[in-house]
């Protein structure tokens, strides 16, 4: 094993070292706010960083249209990784960014628990009544308004373990408009796949990539039909980008791209 690839494992260790003390010593909501922000807005970029420039990994986050961006807006995604989260925090590291995320990840995953509960995300039970879920993406939705946060929301539901795009359903998106209407920006990203266990790290680490990138911004939604053609367009939009990456056909990635 590489000496990079050593360093990152111990620095992985020591976040869950961190996190155990978290876990059984518990800390003020604000302290495990700043605990949770330092390793996203600090660790996490430094640990890209490395991986840079040891192992040509790059995490590229593309400039366009990143300054056309509202104040607020609703992020729809496709879904790869748990790595997802703290590449989105990256890539627009000046927004106050929320996620609609599967309960069970509020339990059991070190730090990346504490922050999804501390931060009050919308965490979704996988079993109960859809009635429970609808009251949780109200509540969210209210949230995220009145706090000027940006909501993301990835709608196939869970990760695609092999890179292809899942059905989006559009339950959760429909409603977080119906009562916090606003833009909508739809992303892609590819690459998370790849890495979200450890044998695809030892894979595909090297000269390997995370990518994201903004593909159109929607203005606010006022019907029903206005939200089904944009979920409806969000998907081949995406398509269309994962297939152009994937062919290597992304032309003028230096000057595009910018380090989340």
């Amino acid at each position: 094993m590489s000496t990079v690839l050593t360093f990152c494992c111990l620095l992985v260790a020591l976040v869950w070292v961190a996190a155990l003390i978290i876990i059984a010593y518990p800390l003020s909501k604000k302290l495990t706010c700043r605990i949770s922000d330092y390793i996203v807005k600090v660790c996490a970029p430094r640990v890209f960083a490395i991986l840079s420039a040891y192992k040509h990994f790059r995490f590229i986050g593309y400039r366009e249209h990143k300054a056309e961006l509202p104040q607020q807006f609703l992020i729809l995604s496709n879904h790869q990784s748990l790595l997802d989260i703290p590449l989105y925090m990256n890539f627009l590291r000046d927004r106050d960014l929320r996620f609609v995320a599967k309960d069970s990840l509020a339990r059991h995953v070190p730090l990346v628990s504490e922050m999804l509960r501390v931060h009050e995300h919308a965490m979704i039970p996988r079993r109960g009544s859809p009635a429970k879920a609808m009251h949780i993406l109200d509540s969210f939705a209210e949230r995220v308004l009145a706090r000027g946060q940006i909501p993301v929301i990835f709608p196939e539901g869970t990760r695609s373990r092999d890179g292809s795009l899942g059905t989006f359903y559009a339950a959760g998106f429909r409603r977080i408009l119906d009562r916090a209407p606003m833009p909508v920006a739809v992303c892609a990203l590819d690459g998370g796949y790849k890495i979200s266990t450890l044998d695809g790290i030892i894979r595909h680490l090297k000269n390997g990539s995370y990518r994201v990138k903004i593909l159109k911004i929607y203005p606010a939604p006022q019907t029903k039909q206005e939200q089904v053609r944009i979920l409806e367009e969000g998907k081949e939009l995406i398509q269309a980008q994962l297939d152009e990456w994937r062919r290597g056909d992304a032309d003028g990635v230096q000057a595009a791209l910018q380090k989340p």
